[in-house]
C-alpha cells in the first residue's frame, strides 16, 4: 500500500514532550496520541511516529540491548527562510547541535527534539 506517504519513526523519552515539540514548532498536526507509549503526527506526506519507552518499538532486543533516542540520521525539513526559523526556534529555546552551514545545495541546520534526536531544517539555495 503506497499512499505517497512517508513513515519515519522516532524513539523518544516523553511521548507528550514529543507531540508537543513537532506541533508547536515544526508545523505537524497530531494523527493519533497514545501517551505514555506512542503517537504519529504529520506534517505534509511525512508521517512520524513518536514511540516512547512502553512501546513495542521500545522493547528490548534478543541481545538485551534496548532501542533510544539520538544518534545522526534525522529527518529533512525544507524550510523557505533559514534565518527566521534559527531566530523564530532560538526565541522558543529549541537547541541547536550547530550554527547554519552553506554547502552547494543550500543551507542547513540541525536541532534537537526533547529527546535528542536530531531535525535537519534546511532552505535550498536559490530561495
Amino acid at each position: 500500500m503506497n499512499d505517497g506517504t512517508v513513515h519515519v519513526r522516532y524513539l523518544v523519552d516523553d511521548v507528550q514532550a514529543a507531540i508537543d515539540f513537532y506541533t508547536a514548532h515544526l508545523g505537524f498536526a497530531v494523527n493519533t496520541a497514545f501517551p505514555p507509549a506512542f503517537a504519529d503526527v504529520i506534517r505534509g506526506n511525512l508521517r512520524l511516529l513518536l514511540s516512547g519507552p512502553e512501546s513495542s518499538a521500545g522493547r528490548s532486543m534478543p541481545d538485551g540491548r534496548r532501542p533510544g533516542p539520538g544518534g545522526w540520521n534525522r529527518i529533512h525539513l525544507l524550510v523557505d527562510d533559514i534565518d527566521g526559523e534559527v531566530t523564530r526556534l532560538r526565541a522558543a529555546g529549541v537547541a541547536f547541535r550547530s550554527d547554519v552551514v552553506s554547502g552547494p545545495g543550500g543551507r542547513q541546520i540541525v536541532l534537537d527534539d526533547p529527546a535528542g534526536n536530531p531535525v535537519e531544517l534546511f532552505q535550498p539555495a536559490g530561495t
